[in-house]
């Protein structure tokens, strides 16, 4: 393995980097991803007619909540304090299915795009659990990410 890999050592053993050194920026990513679904499970979303309830007020909660505990689930990713984490939705009729859209915000020595794309991991996979019951063949796919500010890689856009 190559040491030139930030969480590699000279040895080819896993590590957390050693951000201690590097100044706090303010940072920003941006995550999108999408979960597809047979129309008619979208129009259950859409009208809050899913027994376990509001599947995106739930689901926009569990992809905030998902990107707080980061850190926990993405072995090496560094604890940060989030100063904002944002997940919206847009029903696109045309996939069929549910765009997500995920920010996550801090000030600090690292970036933020395991946060966001967390966020949108988890609000996917909340949306599939909330709907199963409707439908067990949506695909979550695509996930990805947009944006990302601060830094020494300054600003990024990949779309």
């Amino acid at each position: 393995m190559s040491s030139e890999l930030s969480h590699v050592d000279e040895k080819g053993q896993a590590r957390m980097v050693d951000v201690g050194d590097k100044p706090d920026t303010s940072r920003v990513a941006i995550a999108k991803g999408e979960i597809v679904m047979r129309a008619e499970t979208l129009a259950l979303i859409e009208t809050d007619s899913i027994a376990k309830g509001d599947v995106l007020g739930v689901s926009q909660l569990a992809g905030v909540m998902g990107a707080k505990r980061t850190a926990e689930l993405i072995p090496l990713c560094h604890p940060l304090p989030l100063n904002q984490v944002t997940v919206d939705f847009e029903i696109d009729h045309d996939l069929p299915g549910v765009l997500i859209i995920a920010s996550a915000k801090t000030y600090g020595k690292t970036g933020v795009e395991m946060e966001a794309l967390t966020a949108v991991s988890i609000a996917a996979l909340t949306i599939y659990d909330m709907a199963k019951s409707a439908e067990k063949t949506m695909r979550i796919q695509n996930i990805r990410l947009i944006e990302k500010q601060g830094g020494r890689s300054g600003h990024i856009v990949n779309e």
